[in-house]
């Protein structure tokens, strides 16, 4: 038996395995660009500290530790690992015991004593099914296969999260920045507005003139005010965004670190896409852990044509004590042959299904990589441009104060109207906000070639497959 034992699992290893074998499909892609040195940055785990900004680091690190989303995820990696080691145990053999005693007459120089022996029955009994056609090696495949889709699946909520804070935080930033050429501008317009009055009173400016530097005034108090809700939305929506509570998020205050305009931009990356580096992005990952699951089902549908095999070893030995159990011992082998016959077509429809599965999961995979390409060469081209936008509206703005500068002095002078005076004092305060959102496009563009390239993907999630 111990013999038959030993090679029993050699045989099940050298069986056959139907269904084709995995091979990624090829694809017509542009050639690699040589900048692995230059995309270091935004593809290392902790990419978002590229900015320098500890306050960012320490709500990124919030939200790694208490966003619900990425708990889920966890949650979910945890349940396919699970049902992964469930589907191995299911090729390994089954061992049970079955226990049973008697309580049995003696009978001594003609005496019969009643009750006066307990002997006890044992039987392990070991159960397999052999892998010949290797169905369950295919199923094993499968769930492990599932099993790393969903560890991507799980990478790919972090990089979404982490992108999403930093994105987020620079928003605010954003409208922090905005407030303060908003305010700024509402206190210059009440001393205006003062001077006007004035002016108004003793006869030097007629009432038109008057009101409508006050409707201008008022104009930029409004915006003020929308930019303040635009604030608070932003607030409570980062405050999500890290796992805030809920009495955390009605009082708590987001912390600020570096102003908008002292982040650290980093140079700007050669053009040219790293098609190596696409292959570690994680819903890339995840689409071609779900081909190969979809590619194994084809093989363990295939095997169900053919018969499973299972045996059945035991052993039983009646004694005195359970301590002599398996000190001797005698054995049986049993096997089972199931074949199927006829099950209305069941066999052909389930591999039928494994197929298109597979089609389906392909063409996932195909334009998941697609769209990795579309995300990467729109992300390089926004990086540069980006840039580009905020060198002119920074030259704009500038031209803007000189001209406004200008145009109050004629004004003053009474050169001209006070309607050419507010166009050009709308269209600097239009500049200078403008400016801001132009450096705001400049960093959302680093974090989106980060979230692109698959930055803060988990090496050492895939090393042991």
């Amino acid at each position: 038996m111990k013999k038959l034992l030993l090679i029993l699992p050699l045989f099940i290893i050298n069986g056959c395995l139907m269904g084709p074998n995995y091979k990624r499909p090829v694809q017509d892609l542009p050639d690699a660009a040589d900048n692995q040195a230059d995309i270091k940055p935004y593809i290392k785990p902790d990419w978002w500290t590229m900015f320098q900004d500890p306050v960012l680091n320490s709500l990124v690190a919030e939200a790694l530790k208490n966003n619900k989303d990425l708990q889920s995820a966890f949650a979910t990696v945890e349940e396919a690992q699970s049902q992964f080691k469930i589907t191995k145990a299911d090729s390994m053999p089954v061992v049970n015991l079955n226990l049973q005693n008697t309580l049995g007459n003696v009978t001594k120089t003609g005496l019969v004593i009643p009750g006066s022996v307990e002997t006890y029955l044992a039987e392990p009994t070991i159960s397999w099914e052999l892998d010949i056609w290797g169905k369950q090696r295919r199923l094993n495949e499968s769930a492990k296969a599932q099993y790393f889709a969903t560890k991507a699946a799980k990478d790919l909520t972090r990089l979404t999260l982490t992108a999403n804070v930093v994105n987020a935080y620079f928003l605010l930033l954003t409208l922090d920045a905005q407030l303060d050429i908003a305010k700024s501008t509402v206190a210059a317009d009440k001393e205006i507005v003062r001077v006007y009055k004035n002016r108004y009173k003793a006869g030097l400016i007629s009432e038109l003139d008057l009101r409508r530097i006050q409707a201008d005034a008022e104009s930029v108090l409004a915006s003020q005010k929308d930019l303040e809700r635009h604030a608070w939305e932003a607030q409570s929506a980062l405050a999500v965004l890290v796992g805030k509570t809920p009495r955390e998020i009605v009082e708590a205050k987001i912390p600020r670190g570096k102003k908008l305009n002292e982040i650290i931009l980093i140079p700007n990356i050669p053009e040219g896409i790293p098609s190596n580096v696409l292959e570690k992005r994680p819903d890339v990952l995840e689409a071609e852990e779900q081909l190969i699951s979809s590619n194994a089902q084809i093989g363990a549908a295939k095997a169900s044509y053919f018969p499973d095999i299972s045996l059945t070893a035991g052993a039983g030995y009646a004694s005195e004590s359970l301590a002599e159990l398996f000190d001797t011992g005698i054995w049986s082998l049993a096997g089972a042959v199931v074949q199927p016959i006829f099950e209305g077509g069941k066999i052909k429809m389930q591999n039928k299904k494994a197929k298109a599965e597979y089609k389906g999961s392909l063409a996932v995979y195909e334009k998941t990589v697609e769209n990795a390409f579309k995300d990467v060469y729109d992300s390089l081209n926004a990086n540069r441009i980006t840039r580009e936008v905020y060198a002119a509206t920074l030259r704009q703005t500038q031209d803007m104060k000189r001209s406004y500068e200008i145009t109050k002095n004629q004004h003053e002078a009474g050169l001209i109207d006070t309607i050419n005076l507010l166009d050009v004092k709308r269209n600097l305060l239009q500049s200078q906000m403008s400016l801001v959102s132009a450096r705001y496009n400049e960093l959302s563009a680093v974090v989106s070639l980060s979230k692109a390239l698959g930055g803060g993907w988990d090496e050492k999630s895939f090393l042991n497959k």
